[in-house]
């Protein structure tokens, strides 16, 4: 498969956290995704732009906080994540970005 520029629309960036770190170990990536992306969409996008098989995809949606910034009521912006689960001795280095 060949990346297509809809691959890096549903890909937007890897997660890196203490959290995401711990799911490493297990042979999985997170990365965030935009919010209206579906998991085969997800998949294919993975598969296509890092040349690994996916075994399984989850998602969470984390909704917005709101806080307030100079007196003013505001909103943080939704974002969904994806735990990409890969297949054995398939890895992905997420410290050289996309």
């Amino acid at each position: 498969m060949s990346a297509k520029a809809e691959h890096y629309d549903v890909i937007r960036k890897p997660i890196i956290t203490e959290k995401a770190t711990m799911a490493s170990e297990t042979g999985a990536v997170v990365f965030e995704v935009s919010i209206d992306s579906n998991k085969p969409q997800i998949k294919e996008a993975v598969e296509a732009l890092f040349g690994v098989k996916v075994k399984a995809v989850n998602t969470t949606i984390t909704k917005g906080k709101v806080k307030r910034f100079r007196g003013q009521l505001g909103k943080r912006k939704d974002v969904k994540k994806a735990y990409v689960t890969l297949e054995e001795g398939n890895t992905i280095d997420v410290s050289t970005g996309l």
